[in-house]
């Protein structure tokens, strides 16, 4: 599937967890994910075990404690965090995982990216989900150019 398709079904859900929400926001591109898709109208619940609030709103440790269950999460932690992650969401049910990835190494494990395709789940694995959709903004969709031509961006998932 090409991955701009995938990225459609991702952000055709609703409720979005965002794990790697941080307490002190500057540089920290999961926290410019959060506010992003709150921004465009998500219902979006911060993870983040050590933190209780992170952009003034609750903080949960995990995935299991957010309340009513989402249907998609970005990973925004360190890859060696994904794993965990992924076995959860498949736990849950959850769907859709976006492991997001700008112009480093970002949050992308290839193993926890092959156990949620085995497990049925939508896996996105680089990018970022500011980059589609009708709320991308313009520096998005640049960056998102040049990662697709660097292969941080993957072309198909």
């Amino acid at each position: 599937m090409k991955v701009e398709q995938a990225a459609d079904e991702f952000l055709s859900s609703r409720r979005i967890a965002v794990t790697g929400v941080s307490r002190a926001p500057k540089g920290h591109g999961s926290n410019t994910v959060y506010t992003g898709l709150k921004k465009r109208g998500y219902e979006v619940f911060a993870v983040n075990p050590n933190a209780e609030l992170v952009e003034g709103d609750p903080s949960y440790p995990d995935l299991r404690s957010i309340p009513g269950g989402v249907e998609a999460v970005v990973i925004a932690t360190r890859p060696d965090l994904a794993d965990a992650t992924v076995r959860e969401a498949i736990d849950l049910g959850i769907k859709r995982v976006w492991m997001h990835r700008s112009i480093d190494a970002g949050s992308v494990s290839a193993t926890a990216a092959a156990n949620g395709r085995a497990h049925g789940q939508l896996v996105i694995d680089g990018g970022c989900p500011l980059m589609f959709g009708d709320g991308a903004d313009g520096a998005h969709k640049v960056m998102c150019f040049f990662l697709k031509f660097n292969g941080k961006v993957p072309r198909t998932v």
